[in-house]
């Protein structure tokens, strides 16, 4: 991968609405002690997200699956790239078993992509939706999956195990995606979400902003996801994880971004988060509300 040290904003100089505030609760409390205690591994803490304290604060968590190690180097990601160790067969037992230790009313499971597999970890998928269900039953469940290539029987066997949400990412708008993401393809992302809902899902995805999109290609962007049958969509500020990341090119004001929010909702979304730091799951307790899930 070529360097990226070239800045159009400087990393330093950051707005003060990107500024953490902190929601620390007793419920964080007991969550987080809960996480130490037991060594548990959430995607919350291994990514810095910044809304982990809110987050936790409403028992909701995300983990990731899979291992840590992608198979797609997408210029946006600080998760490493190389060749992935081989499936846990033990680990959606044990991912489910830490839900129910956290005592967790909403989980989120995302993974690296498995290109490496013939199924690009369908099975596992679908494995962990099946072991949290059995341990936690009053849990819901929301999948943020990668493309598995569109491919019609892998998309099957991740719906069949029949979670309350799937997710899946655009990323970023179409004219920007060869620059940003690896391998992943604009139409296959539509795609896979497109058949995700024909197939029943309630479907949800994401992009950041501050990558040099325009605003008709992020109206675009919304436009194609809802034709998609997306219900459910995020946007949230791009933030650069290392020089050698795609640089920032805007910090989107939080005016923009209720603008975007509101343009979602006239598009006929059931449920828009957008704010400089949402992530794909933050408050997805209000979007389970908006579809009817809770």
């Amino acid at each position: 991968m070529p360097k990226l040290y070239d800045n159009k904003v400087v990393v330093t100089q950051k707005p003060d609405w990107l500024k953490i505030r902190l929601h620390r609760t007793a419920q964080f409390a007991e969550v987080d002690r809960i996480v130490r205690t037991h060594a548990l591994h959430t995607i919350c803490s291994s990514g810095m997200c910044p809304n982990k304290a809110e987050c936790w604060s409403r028992r909701t968590a995300t983990f990731m699956i899979l291992g840590d190690v992608c198979t797609r180097s997408c210029r946006f990601c600080a998760t490493r790239t190389g060749r992935p160790a081989p499936p846990d067969n033990a680990e959606p037992r044990q991912l489910a078993l830490s839900v129910r230790l956290m005592g967790l009313r909403h989980v989120v499971v995302t993974s690296v992509t498995r290109d490496d597999l013939a199924d690009g970890g369908a099975r596992h998928w679908a494995a962990t939706v099946e072991a949290i269900r059995k341990e936690n039953h009053d849990a819901t469940i929301e999948l943020l999956i990668p493309d598995f290539d569109a491919r019609p029987e892998l998309l099957d066997i991740v719906t069949a195990s029949k979670p309350d949400i799937i997710g899946h990412n655009i990323e970023t708008v179409e004219r920007l995606t060869p620059q940003v993401r690896s391998r992943a393809r604009y139409a296959t992302s539509l795609a896979t979400l497109r058949y995700l809902t024909a197939a029943g899902a309630a479907t949800k995805s994401g992009l950041m902003v501050g990558l040099g999109e325009t605003d008709d290609e992020v109206l675009q962007t919304l436009h194609d996801l809802r034709e998609a049958g997306v219900r459910i969509v995020t946007l949230g500020q791009y933030l650069r994880p290392t020089l050698e990341h795609c640089p920032v090119a805007e910090y989107i004001t939080p005016e923009k971004f209720e603008w975007y929010r509101q343009q979602a909702l006239r598009m006929g979304f059931d449920y828009c988060a957008s704010a400089p730091m949402v992530r794909s799951s933050y408050r997805a307790q209000e979007a389970l509300a908006a579809i009817g899930k809770r």
